[in-house]
């Protein structure tokens, strides 16, 4: 109900906005809004040549391809007038994001159908897991720590598995294999859901467990950074893992207390004691190398135990090939099975996530979010916070809506400010340590299609604030 009547609310406010910038005549066009594309020019006017000051048609005319830029004294937006057939086009600035009509487009091609095919694979591949029998050995060794977290979930379920895959998948930075992971998971926990249209509470704490994103390998982020030119693309490597952890335990809490959850528990402590004492060891670790050794493990820890799952899995369930026979079954049918299945999933949350894409299409197009953004850098600049930390807020702001959105905010502050200031760096980390709240409600709850999805979204948006209030401490304390 919550995300329901959030996202009625971006799309009004934005629309209502927009039409009302049109008919004030703030606004020259708003086909921006339906038809522009990312990085296009935004027209803010047209004249006739002939009616412009002499000194600047000089100019245009001049110019050679017919196009005169005058940069921004005060903005770093640059005014182009462009020369059509007597008619001047003035172009300020460039669009957030895709209108809705090429979002619509691009959602298909760009999203769903390479969503569709990790899916599919990684689907297949743990239907392997399932009709070996590994994912209940798998799960019986797990499940001392997760009934503690998951009450409702029984000992040796499959959901077991599915979760510690997406949290270790997750850890790794592998967002390709975390995302089939959990809408498995999500998958096996809603068939212990007695209320079919309703998160169960294993769901919610999953889900928020998830978003808190626990990384030790923040491998995109290091990539960005190194094609920037940074000093060091790694250093923000510790910060990112401290500011997850936090997000991580802020999860665990809050869910845990509203669930009541038994935190006295000495196999909580402990499995909470071993992460922190792993996370501890390799940062020990990683802070060690030279720069040329941490990026170098930095760039193949990740594929390597990735690899090392599937190759696992595989050998798993070619040496236990008679279970796959009892059952009618070979290897690869089995596998083919889970491809299948994969396939079905992506078509069933198709439609959730065109729906929040096309609203955060809208909300960042119009205008609304620069708004709000801008205001809290103003309220945050009058209290006197860093100017670095208030020049990284927008990818803060922006990281639950969109991830595409936030990256480019943040490799925009690293061009503006500097890869290795702290803007560039605290943009980094906000960018690792958060999630894309609301498309990851659409997807994970729309998988199994769930309509009442309680306070999970109240709640992992504090996480988010949690996070960003960590990244900005942690950053400052480094750098």
């Amino acid at each position: 109900m919550v995300l329901s009547r959030f996202w009625l609310i971006i799309i009004i406010v934005s629309v209502v906005y927009v039409l009302g910038t049109l008919a004030t005549g703030n606004a020259y066009s708003i086909d921006h809004i339906v038809n522009g594309k990312r990085d296009d020019a935004l027209l803010i006017k047209e004249l006739y040549l002939k009616d412009m000051v002499s000194p600047l048609r000089d100019s245009i005319t001049a110019a050679a391809d017919g196009k005169y830029v005058v940069h921004g004294a005060t903005t770093k937006q640059d005014v182009i007038y462009t020369l059509d057939k007597g008619i001047v086009k003035v172009t300020r600035g460039k669009l957030a994001t895709d209108g809705i009509l090429p979002t619509c487009k691009s959602a298909i091609f760009d999203l769903i159908l390479p969503l569709i095919a990790y899916l599919s694979f990684f689907c297949g591949i743990l239907q392997l897991l399932i009709d070996s029998g590994a994912s209940e050995k798998l799960a019986k060794l797990l499940s001392p720590v997760f009934v503690k977290v998951f009450p409702e979930v029984p000992a040796k379920h499959p959901a077991i598995s599915y979760m510690t895959l997406n949290f270790a998948a997750n850890f790794l930075g592998l967002d390709s294999a975390a995302t089939p992971f959990g809408l498995k998971a999500m998958e096996s926990l809603q068939e212990l859901n007695p209320d079919k249209e309703r998160a169960s509470n294993a769901q919610i704490m999953f889900l928020c467990l998830h978003a808190a994103g626990l990384t030790l390998i923040p491998t995109s982020i290091i990539g960005y950074r190194a094609a920037q030119n940074a000093q060091n693309p790694a250093d923000v490597m510790l910060p990112c893992i401290i500011t997850s952890f936090i997000g991580t335990l802020a999860a665990l809490i809050l869910v845990g207390v509203r669930q009541r959850i038994n935190f006295k528990s000495g196999v909580l402590i402990g499995a909470l004691g071993g992460v922190a004492g792993v996370l501890t060891g390799l940062m020990f670790y990683i802070t060690r190398l030279g720069i040329a050794e941490k990026n170098h493990f930095t760039a193949n820890i990740s594929n390597v135990i990735l690899l090392s799952i599937i190759l696992f899995i595989l050998v798993y369930a070619f040496v236990h090939e008679k279970k796959f026979t009892a059952d009618g079954k070979n290897v690869f049918s089995s596998f083919v099975d889970g491809v299948s299945s994969g396939l079905n999933t992506g078509v069933t949350i198709f439609p959730y996530i065109l729906g929040m894409l096309v609203a955060i299409s809208v909300f960042r197009n119009s205008g609304v979010f620069e708004m709000v953004s801008g205001a809290l850098s103003k309220f945050f600049l009058m209290l006197h916070v860093d100017k670095g930390v208030v020049d990284a807020l927008p990818v803060a702001i922006l990281r639950p809506f969109s991830s595409s959105g936030s990256r480019g905010f943040m490799i925009d502050a690293m061009q503006t400010f500097g890869v290795d200031s702290l803007a560039g760096r605290l943009s980094s980390v906000f960018q690792c340590s958060a999630e894309t709240t609301f498309y990851v409600i659409a997807v994970y709850f729309g998988s199994v299609k769930v309509k009442n999805t309680r306070y999970t979204l109240s709640t992992m948006l504090l996480v988010d604030l949690i996070c960003v209030i960590a990244a900005i401490f942690v950053c400052t304390l480094f750098f």
